[in-house]
């Protein structure tokens, strides 16, 4: 398949998924620029890939956008908040759009989440569920959602991809990576919610190709894509997968509605995480069958493997810091 990239930037490229799209943009030698915040994080992460172009840039601001946005065909956004700036999702998507059409821009690329889908009508969730989120943070990412959509329909070509939780090298903001942490610590490990649900989790690096494939396929803009992990697994069964993967029983706490409540008057980020323990106690399950029929080569990493690999990638970074301290 022949691209429709011929220069992407990548906005909010130093997170996760944003540096997992980096890496594929690289491996298919298409040249893209990674921007950010901050130029020192930025070339740490990036100042040895081939293709990429550094651009610092405050994406909250029209000029700062604008500039980022020129001379690019296709803006890949990954721009990750934390729980109590979520307000700004809506706003920064607005901004970005506004600066795409100015510059010529012809694609955008959101990649959200399963919030917008709200509690769960059905077992697996489709394209074609209904966005009705019932929280504060959902509603924003359905705005944010919508602000690509509507622009699809008159100004740009855009298309919205949505996952779910991700575990896996980088993804130190997830639910997950704490786990393994915890795992390598000899330590218990701490999760919000229930752990006797089926959970839904994805091997970062899985991310990179599907986005970019997406990105690149002119009959894939106008409409969202669901890309789900490897199956469902129950969230007890993932942690003490982990544990076993280095040979030790897990162990494991459970932090319910009533601790957040609690605690989340001294602490903001224990307060913003109530709203959400539905995603734990009525899971949301991706159906990505779409996305699979388009792009029947997808590979999703099995959990045992992407535990491994996490596993040799924390140990990697814990013996780096330990050499340059």
């Amino acid at each position: 398949m022949v691209s429709l990239i011929q220069k992407a930037a990548i906005f909010g490229a130093a997170g996760a998924i944003g540096s997992q799209v980096a890496a594929e943009l690289n491996r298919r030698q298409t040249p893209f620029r990674v921007v950010g915040r901050s130029r020192d994080r930025l070339q740490s992460a990036f100042g040895s890939l081939a293709h990429a172009e550094i651009f610092p840039a405050d994406l909250s601001d029209l000029h700062s956008a604008i500039a980022a946005a020129s001379g690019v065909d296709t803006i890949i956004y990954t721009v990750g908040l934390p729980y109590p700036s979520h307000q700004l999702h809506p706003a920064l998507m607005r901004t970005t759009v506004e600066a795409a059409v100015a510059s010529g821009v012809r694609r955008i690329v959101l990649v959200s989440s399963v919030y917008p889908y709200g509690v769960p009508r059905t077992v697996r969730v489709a394209e074609t569920h209904p966005r009705m989120p019932e929280t504060r943070k959902g509603q924003y990412r359905k705005e944010q959602e919508d602000v690509v959509l509507e622009a699809a329909k008159s100004q740009i070509d855009g298309l919205v991809v949505r996952l779910p939780d991700f575990y896996g090298p980088g993804a130190d903001n997830s639910l997950a990576n704490p786990i393994f942490r915890a795992a390598l610590a000899d330590r218990t490990a701490n999760w919000i919610g229930p752990v006797n649900t089926p959970h839904e989790f994805m091997f970062v690096p899985d991310t990179g190709p599907v986005i970019v494939d997406l990105a690149g396929s002119e009959s894939c803009y106008g409409e969202a894509w669901n890309f789900g992990g490897p199956g469902p697994i129950n969230t007890l069964d993932f942690i003490t997968r982990i544990y076993r993967a280095l040979g030790r029983a897990p162990k494991y706490r459970t932090v319910g509605r009533t601790f957040l409540k609690v605690t989340g008057w001294v602490n903001p980020l224990f307060r913003e995480l109530v709203e959400m323990l539905y995603l734990e106690e009525t899971p949301v399950i991706l159906d990505d069958n779409k996305l699979l029929a388009k792009f029947p080569g997808t590979q999703k990493t099995p959990y045992d493997q992407g535990i491994r690999l996490t596993l040799d990638w924390l140990r990697g970074a814990q013996s780096g810091r330990r050499a340059s301290s």
